[in-house]
């Protein structure tokens, strides 16, 4: 499936009334989980990144958001586990998956960014949480755009490390995919989704906020037997991707500044006020003084 034809399947399933969130929400899990290995690849290389022609807060960027959550479980059941979605609830992690063959279990979270995004902090990674969420499982993952991940020092580096969550990326899924990597008996993946454990045998007090990327990927190959280069090499390819849709975007928006510019006053007015919500915000305050002066 190519991504585009996703997007244009999340446009109009987003068209259909709020209350039928979950039935579009089902129809979009029912088109990505009757998808093989090779359909699935094309879309989890750019699922990270929201485009920009879906609009901020809008039912489309929450179907989206909804639709990440969906690739990631399908790729855990690409890589041998059950794996399911959990109901729209607050708290709680998006994904919950098993180990049919080795028994542990494990959350995900799966995180998307607008590439003109470019200030992001803790927060937004939610490491902090997902310890919380683990629960009773064993594991907690977070599928986010590799290159999305601070470059150095990061508080979520310590974060992850004192609470043994799995940075990975959508682009380590993607490579497991390409690759067949696949759990077995022989091939236990719990070795991945413990990786913060793993590295934090090795990363002193002093360097505790650095990435571990570096050393990460390392220890992944070792353990799914592939040359450390193979994988380097691939996130390197993989910069291309995102240097391709930045620059579709680009393009995005300057088609939307030559149509501004050829804007009426009276229109360009009109945009302005629906742009910064101001009918919206008088009508908020409306409503708040109807009730003050109902229960005077």
């Amino acid at each position: 499936m190519l991504y585009a034809q996703l997007i244009d399947l999340i446009k109009t399933e987003s068209k259909t009334d709020e209350s039928d969130f979950e039935k579009a929400t089902n129809k979009i899990k029912g088109v990505i989980f009757s998808l093989n290995k090779e359909q699935l690849f094309p879309l989890v290389k750019e699922i990270g990144a929201i485009p920009e022609n879906i609009d901020h807060d809008s039912t489309e960027e929450k179907l989206y958001a909804k639709t990440s959550d969906i690739i990631l479980a399908k790729c855990f059941h690409e890589l041998g586990l059950h794996a399911d979605i959990t109901r729209e609830r607050a708290n709680c992690a998006d994904i919950v998956a098993k180990s049919p063959i080795h028994g542990y279990t494990l959350v995900g979270d799966a995180k998307a960014f607008r590439l003109s995004r470019t200030a992001k902090n803790q927060k937004d990674f939610k490491v902090k949480s997902m310890v919380d969420w683990k629960g009773d499982n064993d594991y907690a993952v977070i599928a986010c755009p590799y290159y999305q991940y601070p470059n150095s020092h990061s508080q979520i580096y310590g974060q992850a490390l004192d609470g043994n969550v799995c940075l990975f990326s959508w682009e380590h899924f993607a490579y497991f995919l390409k690759y067949n990597i696949r759990e077995s008996r022989k091939l236990n993946l719990s070795f991945i989704w413990n990786l913060s454990a793993e590295l934090s045998k090795s990363v002193t007090i002093g360097n505790k906020y650095d990435s571990f990327h570096v050393l990460g990927n390392e220890l992944i190959c070792k353990h799914i037997k592939t040359a450390p280069n193979t994988l380097i090499d691939y996130l390197h390819e993989s910069k291309q991707i995102v240097i391709s849709r930045g620059t579709d975007e680009i393009e995005y928006w300057n088609t939307i500044i030559t149509q501004i510019q050829l804007y009426t006053k009276d229109q360009a007015i009109t945009e302005l006020i629906t742009a910064m919500k101001i009918n919206e915000k008088i009508s908020a305050i409306t409503k708040y003084i109807k009730r003050l002066t109902a229960a005077s």
